[in-house]
């Protein structure tokens, strides 16, 4: 790609941005810190990527989705997971009505354009995978109908860690499906400071104001396809996902008892996409090696199965890739 297409694609990357200075003011008003958390809910926005948000209570990850489809002037829905509920309270049902002798839809929470899972694991895999058909195919079917759900179409979750007791692991092929699982830690003391005086003084209950429009995202959406990425880096993201699959291959055969399975394709995909929005972010029309670095965590821990051994070594999914990317040639 020549030079002079570069320059142009900047420039024109760098106009269809300018709505993520907006966005990131508005909902800073309200999330205190939290940067990542923030800025990978917009990568999954402007990719058509869902989220995972894992975390202790407390650490405004409800907070954060309902600033941002706030900010953004769309349709937005909260679904509380709990172990009794039941699918038809998510995509919704088929309801007799006796005065025309015939049934209708009702339509149910998932049909809006920000779907809030809060704490999905809480409830069981019957629930969770009346999600999968939303979530993949864009589109929900009730009795014999199919309905398209309107875009921007996204679904972000949130978890509390495993661990704690009432809860309910998600399937693999469940969490397969969300484009980024993104950890969440605590705020540092400044932070936490701040977080404090705002909800002391009320500022934290402010009303957001929505700065952008559903449109701008479907725009901002085609721009993020244009961002240029060169073979050497569709390269260097195969060679991530093959690392976790074939790691002997790649000089790393300490790591070949420890993984059972590694990335999908659809983590290539992913992180191809990922580091495209990221570079948006950055008002840059191109990927560098740096913006696939910085998302593979998020991206791939949730594509990795550990086996039985790595478990009794206490080998995290983060070890395995800081490794991997130690190793692989960058580009």
């Amino acid at each position: 790609m020549q030079s002079v297409d570069i320059e142009a694609l900047n420039q024109q990357i760098y106009l269809d941005s300018a709505f993520v200075d907006q966005l990131r003011e508005e909902t800073a008003r309200i999330i205190v810190g939290q940067e990542t958390m923030m800025n990978r809910l917009l990568i999954g926005l402007l990719s058509r990527g869902h989220v995972l948000l894992e975390g202790l209570p407390g650490l405004a990850k409800t907070l954060a989705i309902k600033t941002l489809s706030q900010a953004v002037h769309a349709k937005y829905s909260r679904i509380q997971f709990t172990p009794d509920l039941l699918p038809a309270d998510i995509i919704g049902t088929m309801i007799y009505n006796p005065s025309t002798n015939n049934f209708s839809v009702r339509k149910g929470p998932i049909f809006a354009n920000f779907v809030l899972a809060d704490e999905i694991n809480r409830a069981p895999a019957k629930v969770q995978s009346a999600l999968l058909e939303a979530m993949q195919e864009r589109q929900v079917t009730i009795g014999t109908d199919t309905f398209l759900l309107e875009e921007p179409f996204l679904v972000l979750a949130t978890q509390n860690p495993i661990e704690q007791e009432g809860t309910y692991p998600l399937p693999e092929a469940q969490v397969d499906r969300f484009m980024l699982k993104v950890k969440i830690d605590y705020p540092n003391q400044e932070e936490e400071l701040e977080i404090m005086r705002r909800n002391l003084s009320g500022a934290v209950f402010e009303k957001v104001k929505p700065v952008v429009q559903p449109e701008a995202i479907l725009k901002a959406r085609e721009s993020v396809q244009k961002v240029y990425m060169d073979e050497k880096v569709q390269r260097y993201i195969l060679d991530i996902v093959f690392a976790t699959r074939n790691p002997s291959e790649y000089g790393l055969p300490q790591l070949q008892p420890l993984i059972n399975y590694g990335g999908s394709p659809r983590a290539s995909i992913n992180l191809a996409l990922t580091a495209k929005a990221y570079a948006f972010l950055q008002r840059r029309g191109y990927v560098v090696p740096d913006d696939v670095r910085h998302l593979c965590l998020d991206v791939m821990r949730h594509r990795i199965g550990l086996s039985y051994e790595a478990e009794a070594e206490n080998v995290s999914p983060e070890d395995v890739l800081y490794k991997i990317l130690d190793t692989v040639e960058v580009p």
